[in-house]
Order: C-alpha cells, then structure tokens, then sequence
C-alpha cells in the first residue's frame, strides 16, 4: 500500500487522495468492462444498452433513454446496432400500437448473460482478502448511500 503524503488528522488531503483513488478503481473498471464488452461484438454503449433492458418486460425507447440518461435519438442508433445483431427486436406496444417496444431476443438474452459477467468483473479485488473485501464492500455502500441516486442501483 502506498503511504498517504497528509498527515493521519489532514481529512481534506486524506479526503482529496481517496477520492482520485476512487476515480482510478472506477476508469480501471470501466476499462476492463469495454474490453469484455467489445470481446461480445458490442460498443460500450449498446453493451450498457442490453445490460439496462429486461428480458421478461418489453421498454418503450423512450423509457431506455431515460434509464441511460442519455437523448432518445441516441437510443434509436443503439437499437438499431442491437436489432442487427439480433439481439433485441422491435414490436408494436400491445397497449398503445403507435409505440414500438425493444425485446430482447433468445440471442439476445445469451449475450445479456455474458455481458452481466463481464460488468461484474472483480479481478481489481483479487488481492484483498475476504476481511478486506467486506470491509472495502461496507465503506463503499456508506459512501454510495451519501449521495447516488436511485438510478445507480444494482449493475
């Protein structure tokens, strides 16, 4: 473990070191996460796009776009990578017939599980010991409970 340059009683440093810390464990993450993503044939954003869709419940685009936070007309680009791949499909809404819906297909639900795998990756943890690794799980729930909104929920 690398020594902090502040003082044991100097929170803001300690405070400033943990967090660009936190900011490295979470690019090394999302680096590796692209890696296992693109190894499915995926961008990261249509891997992050079949990640968010349920397969037993049908979401309008619309619906999507607002759990990605991003602009519908970027989701219309994702759905359509996804639907040439075959991997989701899209159908008129049995409730209201002017909206289409993306469902995941029998392809698509396969490549779901494999890439909720990959976004679970945990080879930056080998090193930590089951001790560790509860105590590093009950901080990181402390911190993430202070702030995140109800969207970061579950990966």
């Amino acid at each position: 473990m690398v020594p902090s340059t502040a003082a044991p009683d100097d929170r803001a440093v300690l405070a400033g070191e943990t967090v660009r810390r936190i900011l490295h464990v979470a690019a090394a993450l999302r680096h590796h996460q692209d890696e296992a993503i693109a190894a499915l044939g995926l961008t990261p954003a249509a891997g992050r796009a079949l990640h968010e869709l349920d397969p037993d419940h049908p979401l309008p685009a619309r619906d999507l776009a607002e759990q990605l936070g991003c602009d519908r007309s970027n989701v219309t680009g994702l759905a359509d990578k996804l639907e040439q791949a075959g991997l989701v499909e899209r159908r008129t809404d049995p409730t209201d017939r002017r909206q289409k819906t993306l469902v995941v297909t029998a392809r698509g639900r396969q490549v779901r599980d494999r890439l909720r795998q990959a976004m679970s990756d945990s080879r930056l943890l080998d090193g930590l010991s089951a001790a560790e690794l509860a105590t590093l799980r009950e901080l990181v729930w402390k911190v993430s409970d202070g702030g995140c909104p109800e969207a970061c929920g579950e990966i």
